[in-house]
């Protein structure tokens, strides 16, 4: 019994268990939680990546950060995605028990130490604490901060050993390699799985004198008239010709549709998912009066930027595509269609975490929407190229096919791979475009690859 200084009984009262410490300010700390965090919205909640690490509305955690962490989180956040399925392999092979059902937060922190110490340059130890301080922080996970403890030291002590054992294993998700394993074979699936580990090049299509622009600039030409940088210091904006507007940045695969109207000169050509308006830019430049249509009106503001910043005009217009009636049909439209964005990997490594077969086959059925009413709009005689940044046939060859099925007074135009040097590989049987990011192999320091892409020529007979 405990008693007042006056002999009357002191009452009880329950001890507080102490909180555990906060370290807020222990350096890092702050940038692998949020990545942790970011980790979790995308791979659980299916979230886009660029959303969460917009400098304005993303996620509140990434948004309190300095520009150095936040260039840190983000270098741990693509490393994670592009390595996830090697990753998790990794871990799995040094746990006696699978993870606890619903230990999805525990994992996120396990995944972003792992891929520090496997795939990135940062010390062993430093990862290894910023990881136990999290799990000890956190209520879920306080009672495992021993196994990440544990877990990711061994990782540390054995990482030659275990880089060597989950190299076989693909680092894109079995959903997706299956497909890919369809339509391509399993060497091909596996070269572009590989191929996504790979730097992204920055490609330039440039308004004239392509071979100039190389020199000055330390690239190369490309076999689409663009050019193709080699490893620079400094932001794009930096570089001689951005504020004169002598070129824009543009994947290489992502210029061809345009190209393949040729000359334009005197026709009306409409680009009907235009923005951000590198395709625009270029009808543009071969000579086409262009109206450029998207839904957003925001991301026509932006197209309207980019096509000021680059001295050139254009019609713009803020419509579903689907309602869309102009009063005079066109010469020439580019349907660029929105898809799953699967060739885009190498820049953007959650497209495949945040897709699924489900959201492929939805978005093949909005393009053959969008395609069945845009060859309304088109003149007889007119040339239609639909496109698309996907690696799955479901967006394209097969959209294309059952099209061309069962619409009349509709042809496809084929490509012919004499007239695209260097690239005669992308250009199928049918005569239609198909690029592949394991193509276009570059030497002397230069990235090689480029984005996949589809696309088909068709022209209105009637």
């Amino acid at each position: 019994m405990v008693l007042n200084s006056d002999g009357t009984k002191k009452p009880f009262r329950k001890q507080k268990t102490p909180a555990p410490r906060s370290a807020p300010d222990k350096p890092g700390l702050q940038a692998r939680s949020a990545a942790a965090k970011i980790l979790a919205a995308v791979v659980d909640r299916m979230l886009p990546l660029d959303g969460a690490l917009d400098h304005e509305h993303g996620n509140p955690a990434y948004k309190a950060l300095g520009e150095g962490d936040r260039a840190l989180v983000r270098a741990i956040l693509n490393t994670t995605l592009r390595h996830l399925p090697r990753i998790d392999a990794a871990i799995a092979s040094l746990l006696d028990s699978p993870l606890p059902e619903g230990a999805r937060a525990l994992h996120h922190v396990l995944a972003i130490g792992a891929a520090q110490i496997l795939y990135l340059d940062v010390p062993d130890h430093s990862a290894v604490d910023l990881a136990v301080e999290q799990a000890t922080l956190d209520p879920r996970n306080r009672r495992f901060a021993k196994l990440v403890n544990a877990i990711l030291r061994r990782l540390g002590r054995e990482k030659d050993k275990v880089l060597e054992e989950i190299g076989q294993v693909a680092p894109m998700p079995a959903w997706f390699i299956a497909r890919l394993e369809k339509a391509y074979g399993r060497e091909t699936a596996l070269a572009i799985s590989e191929s996504q580990l790979e730097p992204a090049a920055i490609d330039l299509t440039v308004k004239s004198d392509p071979e100039g622009w190389a020199k000055r600039l330390n690239g190369v030409t490309l076999p689409t008239g663009g050019v193709r940088l080699a490893a620079f210091d400094g932001g794009i904006p930096s570089l001689e010709g951005f504020d004169a507007g002598a070129w824009w940045v543009q994947d290489a695969a992502a210029s061809i549709p345009a190209k393949l109207f040729g000359d334009l000169s005197g026709k009306r050509a409409a680009d009907l998912c235009a923005a951000p308006g590198g395709k625009t830019a270029q009808l543009i430049l071969a000579g086409a009066a262009v109206t450029a249509l998207d839904q957003s009106e925001s991301r026509l503001r932006r197209l309207r930027s980019n096509l000021d910043r680059l001295g050139l005009e254009a019609e713009t217009i803020a419509a579903d595509l689907t309602k869309f009636e102009p009063a005079e049909r066109f010469d020439a439209i580019l349907l660029d269609a929105p898809c799953s964005s699967t060739g885009t990997t190498r820049r953007h490594p959650d497209v495949l975490w945040t897709k699924g077969p489900e959201d492929i086959a939805r978005l093949a059925a909005l393009q053959e929407r969008l395609l069945r009413h845009a060859l309304t709009l088109l003149k007889p005689g007119g040339t239609l190229v639909f496109s698309n940044c996907s690696l799955d046939p479901a967006e394209g060859e097969e959209v294309v096919a059952r099209v061309l099925s069962d619409t009349h007074g509709v042809e496809r135009l084929p490509i012919a791979a004499g007239d695209w040097p260097g690239l005669e590989a992308a250009i199928t049987p049918l005569g239609e475009f198909r690029t592949l990011p394991t193509m276009l192999k570059m030497h002397n320091g230069i990235a090689s690859g480029l984005d996949g892409f589809y696309a088909a020529v068709l022209r209105r007979t009637v």
